[in-house]
């Protein structure tokens, strides 16, 4: 058995034409029989000549020469299209699906109530609200060949006028069929016919590692293309700050910036299966996507209805950890005692909510909904979520060391909108 040992970041290229990439430590190449084998610890793929096995087999150390306790076989490297250069494929088959949307919209300016004094009004007069004009951009796909297209609610919320470009430079007047600032989905119509579409893909399955492309208009460089991987799934709304969605996004490091929001997130098949919407302030490599399934149910309402109606509780709450209850027993220990140690606590209960008419008290700590443990707040959020407005979930509580079991109906979540 011959066996030589190769820097990984110098890259040295061994007899066989082998190199290695991208990693920081040293291994063992040890060529058994014709066999490349890595020892373990290696440090990442290897590329260079293709074997004589099937590219789709792993390959097999000779077990009369092999150290199976010290030696496992290279696994094949697979490329979901065999072209190092597929992102070039993907975007010129689908990049004419991705539009840029312009908005604008007139706010007014309140005025300040001294002004409505009537010795304010003896030196200045009537005072009139001022208007001014706030314009915004962002990215969106076409999802029919009549002119449906999703964005971002955000880049179309209260907009007086949209505008709709091509990529090969048309432009169209939008019209917002329904936005959902819950979930920051929004689908446009214009009036064009034949339109270059994209296909939806799957985003239930997603894992990390896998490749993926982002095409749309940042900070104004319109038809701009980043590439990365999913780095996470998942992802909580107040993992990332944004406690007022009802949102579990996908994480990537493919560059998102302003101007991309709305714009797809697509896989190396060309489809999409996320809508990038948000990234976070000061963080570098970390953007957001909406989860393609998400997105399409959204706007299925939206086309259908105009609106989506989310279930709601009503009621403020809080993930228990034993340093809450001790926290909580120690401030509020005369009026409130919270025996257990996990669960999720009841902080608050709004007025005349489903929570409030049900009898939820604050102090309560939800165990079970409909039958299923929760321990966290994103539990309580994801099983309301995905329930029915009207239908009774039944609610599981503690309640001064008793456990409680208490029917709540969900009622449509009324959704504030800024002036």
């Amino acid at each position: 058995m011959k066996t030589q040992v190769y820097d990984c970041q110098r890259q040295k290229m061994d007899s066989k034409g082998w190199f290695l990439s991208s990693a920081s430590t040293s291994v063992k190449l040890m060529l058994l029989s014709g066999l490349a084998v890595v020892s373990v610890g290696g440090c990442g793929l290897l590329s260079g000549k293709s074997l004589e096995n099937s590219p789709n087999q792993p390959l097999v150390p000779d077990s009369k020469t092999a150290n199976p306790e010290t030696a496992i076989a290279i696994p094949p490297i697979i490329s979901t299209s065999g072209d190092p250069n597929y992102v070039v494929g993907v975007v010129r088959n689908v990049g004419g699906a991705v539009v840029r949307i312009d908005s604008a919209r007139t706010v007014t300016s309140r005025i300040p109530e001294e002004f409505n004094d009537p010795f304010f009004r003896r030196f200045f007069g009537d005072v009139q609200p001022r208007q001014r004009v706030e314009r915004g951009s962002g990215s969106g796909f076409i999802i029919s060949s009549s002119g449906q297209i999703l964005t971002n609610s955000h880049v179309v919320d209260g907009a007086d006028a949209v505008t709709v470009t091509l990529k090969d430079g048309r432009t169209f007047d939008g019209k917002v069929l329904g936005e959902d600032p819950v979930t920051d989905v929004a689908v446009i119509k214009i009036d064009a016919n034949n339109l270059p579409t994209i296909s939806l893909g799957n985003s239930e399955a997603l894992q990390p590692g896998e490749a993926v492309i982002a095409i749309g208009n940042p900070l104004g460089l319109n038809n701009t293309v980043t590439s990365g991987i999913i780095s996470a799934t998942g992802r909580s709304s107040s993992d990332i700050g944004a406690s007022d969605k009802r949102v579990d996004y996908i994480q990537t490091d493919a560059a998102i910036n302003p101007g991309n929001s709305g714009g797809p997130l697509l896989n190396a098949r060309g489809q999409v299966i996320g809508m990038n919407t948000a990234i976070l302030r000061g963080a570098q490599g970390l953007g957001f996507a909406i989860p393609i399934n998400t997105v399409q149910k959204i706007a299925q309402q939206l086309i259908s209805k105009g609106r989506v109606d989310h279930p709601y509780l009503g009621v403020q709450m809080v993930t228990l950890t034993p340093e809450v209850k001790q926290r909580i027993n120690d401030k509020f220990g005369d009026r409130l005692n919270i025996a257990a140690d996990k669960g999720v606590l009841l902080v608050s209960i709004v007025s005349r909510s489903p929570a409030a008419v049900a009898g939820l008290r604050p102090g309560d700590v939800i165990r079970q909904i409909n039958g299923q443990s929760v321990t966290t707040v994103e539990e309580v959020q994801r099983l309301v979520e995905n329930s029915q407005i009207g239908n009774p979930l039944q609610v599981q509580v503690e309640r001064n060391g008793q456990i409680t079991q208490i029917p709540v109906n969900p009622a449509p979540l009324p959704v504030q909108r800024e002036s």
